[in-house]
């Protein structure tokens, strides 16, 4: 009972949080934030509290698996076996062609007009719940299977002329969200047993970034603008996967250049992983040795920022003994990003199967201050016009998918026994 308590009170507050920071609280639209956290919810219960959804999602993380092993067999091919290579396990080799591997299978899957049928129909049932536009709904949906960096070429017809507040969701579903390319490595970081949370993470991200977006910064028509619900962009949204003039002659193409895209994205993953874990051990090393003249030889990056999210981590359901471990992850991902915090979560054998559940719900997505920039270099370039406002609304869009991921991870607080 008193766990239960604490994930409603947990919920309550980041609720709360996200009430105070709206920009219009009596525009507020009941309907779609109730739709879209009792879409997330039920995601949650599906996938975690029924015994045919958990079915689902382990069979759902069986076929990750295989496709894990046959990501592994290129990189044995490439390497040499597992058993005689000593960097098998490394990050370079055990994460990183993951990427490519599945840029390129997914970039098959566009090219044979499969990943737009998924969307589509994901994208309608998302609409369809929760009540806002097409272009935000399908924009959603891609973020489950693309991430951020891709999905705005879904809509990217329409960007240049969403409002402020449809945009606004669509910055913190990238935020919230996580790239199916991406999603494999993380489980190779944490093994297979994190599947199943991965997985429902990825799809309770995008009814979590609605709801937060829509008490944030809800829709406010104008008395010169058409009504909600019947804008330009809530006509029929044609879904664009490809740079006009770049779409592929053939699959063998298609795969081509998946894997040079793939490539590019490990390389920047492996760059950037690199840099900040470097950045963060000569930050110890200096507060280690301020720490040092006051008595606190240990002192740590991870200590102190753990200090200031444990107790959110602890009223969505990590034990207080372990609250700053998990604070200093989360804190770790948002100022960082979430692989340097996975990396860190799989090396944390301490903490206990449900604290690591949890925790791997509220790492999985990508609400970092880097991912500002890369909305602004990505949408941006895609819509020049909506530069200055991707800028004023930054820091809100990743205080918005910080609470989406936090929301998902006290949803599974309470389901998790």
């Amino acid at each position: 009972m008193n766990r239960i308590l604490m994930g409603i009170a947990g919920m309550a507050l980041i609720l709360a949080l996200a009430f105070l920071l709206s920009s219009n609280r009596r525009a507020i639209r009941l309907r779609v934030v109730s739709a879209a956290f009792a879409l997330q919810a039920g995601i949650a219960v599906l996938v975690l509290y029924t015994s045919w959804g958990r079915a689902g999602i382990n069979s759902l993380s069986t076929g990750v698996a295989n496709l894990l092993g046959y990501a592994n067999q290129g990189t044995e091919f490439l390497f040499g076996p597992k058993e005689s290579n000593p960097l098998a396990n490394t990050f370079a080799l055990g994460a990183l062609p993951v990427i490519i591997f599945f840029a390129s299978m997914v970039a098959i899957l566009y090219y044979l007009g499969v990943m737009q049928r998924i969307v589509r129909w994901v994208g309608g049932a998302i609409g369809m719940v929760t009540g806002i536009s097409r272009v935000e709904s399908l924009s959603a949906a891609a973020n489950i299977f693309v991430g951020q960096s891709e999905s705005p070429l879904v809509i990217r017809p329409y960007l240049a002329s969403l409002t402020p507040a449809q945009l606004f969701t669509v910055m913190t579903v990238g935020m919230a969200g996580v790239a199916g390319t991406i999603l494999a490595a993380y489980a190779s970081l944490l093994g297979p047993g994190a599947l199943p949370y991965l997985l429902a993470a990825a799809f309770m991200s995008a009814p979590g970034g609605i709801l937060m977006a829509k008490i944030m910064m809800p829709d406010e028509p104008k008395s010169d603008e058409l009504p909600l619900g019947d804008t330009p962009t809530d006509q029929k949204v044609e879904i664009e996967t490809f740079e006009e003039g770049e779409r592929p002659a053939n699959v063998i193409m298609a795969a081509s250049q998946g894997a040079q895209t793939g490539v590019r994205l490990a390389v920047a993953v492996g760059a950037m992983v690199l840099a900040f874990v470097a950045l963060v051990a000569l930050a110890n090393g200096l507060l280690g040795g301020i720490g040092g003249w006051f008595g606190y030889p240990n002192l740590s990056f991870q200590y102190l920022i753990g200090q200031v999210f444990a107790p959110i981590m602890y009223l969505i359901g990590v034990p207080w003994n372990e609250a700053q471990q998990a604070g200093g992850l989360f804190g770790t991902k948002l100022v960082l990003n979430e692989f340097v915090a996975f990396i860190d979560l799989g090396k944390m054998a301490e903490l206990s199967e449900r604290s690591r559940a949890i925790v791997t719900f509220a790492l999985c997505g990508f609400a970092n201050f880097s991912s500002i920039a890369i909305q602004m270099a990505v949408t941006g370039g895609l819509a020049p016009n909506q530069r200055p406002v991707i800028a004023r609304l930054g820091i809100k869009a990743l205080i918005a998918g910080s609470l989406a991921n936090l929301m998902s991870a006290a949803l599974a607080g309470l389901l998790l026994p």
